[in-house]
């Protein structure tokens, strides 16, 4: 499967803008797994924009209703 970084990226709300692997989600959803994190584009934009991309921060966003 070939990388679609170029499409992808239409579709990144990522605010960090030195990340490296924006727009290669393969690596991005990887990078996050590993720290217990979940990437940027499974949060509303303003839960995005806090940096706290953990597992936690998302339940607490279901539980609200907000994802």
């Amino acid at each position: 499967m070939e990388c679609q970084k170029e499409k992808n990226l239409a579709k990144c709300n990522c605010s960090y803008d030195p990340c490296a692997r924006k727009g290669i989600c393969c690596e991005c959803l990887s990078y996050h797994l590993n720290s217990r994190q979940l990437p940027a584009c499974c949060f509303p934009k303003d839960a995005e924009a806090s940096y706290d991309r953990s597992f936690e921060h998302f339940a607490r966003l279901v539980q609200g209703k907000r994802v």
